[in-house]
Order: structure tokens, then C-alpha cells, then sequence
């Protein structure tokens, strides 16, 4: 099994649709987990209807602070372009994607910024070696 951990400032778009997408696609293969460096508390409304599109239901996620993941292992850790506030968090693999904050966008720009998460997760969990389910 290989361990995700998806890293943004608040933990309420970006990092919770990655986790969400690394779930989705990897199955049993994967344990995915996201958390942010500032965390909001909530998950975005935007977030949760655009991965309701997508058949996953994002109200059971939490918006949870990276001391909430300190103790695990990881073998990525992937931040999404928060810079300094990601503080350094131990893995075999480290990736940095530049993705926007979606937060304040439009649906339809919103759902261009899920979809680029989901093909950026995707190419991890190739570049992880995990067998991706069925689309």
C-alpha cells in the first residue's frame, strides 16, 4: 500500500479533492490523506458540489490541521503551491504542484481546477506504480 498526503494552506479545496481523487482511482492500493498548514475548519461548498459531480461525497472529509498527520509515514507528500506556509513533513517522495486556490472562482472555473487535480493524481499514482480502478 502506498501513503498520500495532500498539503494546502487551508485543507478546504485542492488537498481534500487530491485525497478524494487518490481514493477514487487507487482503491485498497492507497491510503490518502490531506491536511492543511492553516486549515479553515470547513470544506469549501464549491469543493463539495464539484466532487458530488463526480459521484464523491466530500461532507465526510474534515478539515484537519497538519498536526493531525505528523506521526504517519508517507511515501508522497504532494503541497499545492502554498510555499512557505508548508512546513516540511517527512516522505520518500516530495512534489510541489503550482495549482491556484479555487476558492473564490466561478463553478465553471472551479471544475477546470478539480479536473486538473484529478489528472495531476492520476499521473502520481502511475509514477506510484498503483493500478488505477476503472474510470
Amino acid at each position: 500500500m502506498k501513503t498520500f498526503l495532500f498539503v494546502c494552506i487551508e485543507n478546504a479545496n485542492r488537498s481534500q479533492m487530491a485525497q478524494a481523487f487518490a481514493t477514487m482511482h487507487g482503491g485498497a492500493q492507497v491510503a490518502a490523506y490531506s491536511a492543511g498548514s492553516r486549515p479553515s475548519g470547513v470544506i469549501n461548498p464549491k469543493a463539495i458540489a464539484a466532487m458530488a459531480e463526480r459521484g464523491y461525497d466530500l461532507t465526510a472529509h474534515a478539515s484537519e490541521s497538519l498536526d493531525a498527520v505528523r506521526d504517519h509515514a508517507f511515501d508522497y507528500v504532494v503541497t499545492m503551491g502554498c510555499g512557505d506556509a508548508c512546513p516540511f513533513i517527512a516522505a520518500r517522495h516530495r512534489r510541489d504542484w503550482q495549482i491556484s486556490d479555487p476558492k473564490h472562482l466561478e463553478p465553471a472555473e472551479f471544475r477546470l481546477v478539480r479536473d486538473l487535480v484529478e489528472r495531476q493524481v492520476l499521473a502520481l499514482l502511475e509514477e506510484a506504480g498503483v493500478v488505477v480502478a476503472v474510470r
